[in-house]
């Protein structure tokens, strides 16, 4: 557990880079590989057995996308970037998102199925983006998003279930 914390920090902060200080005042300055000891070398497998891991986890068609990183960091933050997008990118991706649950509607011609897989799909886009709603709130929408000739059905799970604890699975 202690060395997957420890690559994780490698990934998420960076690599360590071993030093020496050099003149007055002292300088740090990046060590030759002649000049590393046994710490540095155990230092440096972390970032070497993070960049494994990232490597191993992805396809061919993003190994691209990264063949040009040295570092962990520059790995993990190159698919980031790939996947999420930069942090404008994801935030009207979030925006579009939102816009889409709060403009929700039962189809005519769509299935209740189809209509809570389409309703499921953009709040799961939603919460892999960082953005959660209140399982209350999704209950509550999904209901408000029933054509009126579900009244009578939403009227009666209304008034028989807790909303607040009710979740989507128990709609079905």
């Amino acid at each position: 557990m202690a060395e997957d914390s420890e690559l994780w920090d490698v990934i998420y902060d960076r690599p360590f880079v071993p030093t020496k200080n050099l003149g007055d005042p002292a300088v740090a300055i990046p060590k030759t590989r002649k000049e590393f000891n046994d710490v540095n070398r155990k230092a440096l497998e972390k970032n070497c057995r993070a960049k494994k891991i990232l490597v191993c986890g992805i396809g061919l068609d993003e190994s691209n996308k990264i063949s040009a990183c040295q570092s962990a960091k520059e790995i993990w933050e190159a698919l980031q970037t790939a996947h999420e997008g930069t942090t404008q990118v994801k935030q009207f991706k979030i925006y579009m998102l939102t816009t889409e649950y709060e403009l929700s509607r039962m189809k005519d011609d769509e299935s209740i199925q189809d209509m809570h897989t389409r309703f499921t799909s953009i709040i799961n886009e939603l919460y892999y983006l960082g953005e959660s709603i209140p399982r209350n709130k999704l209950v509550r929408k999904i209901l408000s998003i029933l054509p009126s000739s579900w009244e009578s059905k939403v009227n009666a799970i209304i008034e028989a279930k807790d909303l607040q604890t009710l979740t989507m699975d128990e709609l079905e």
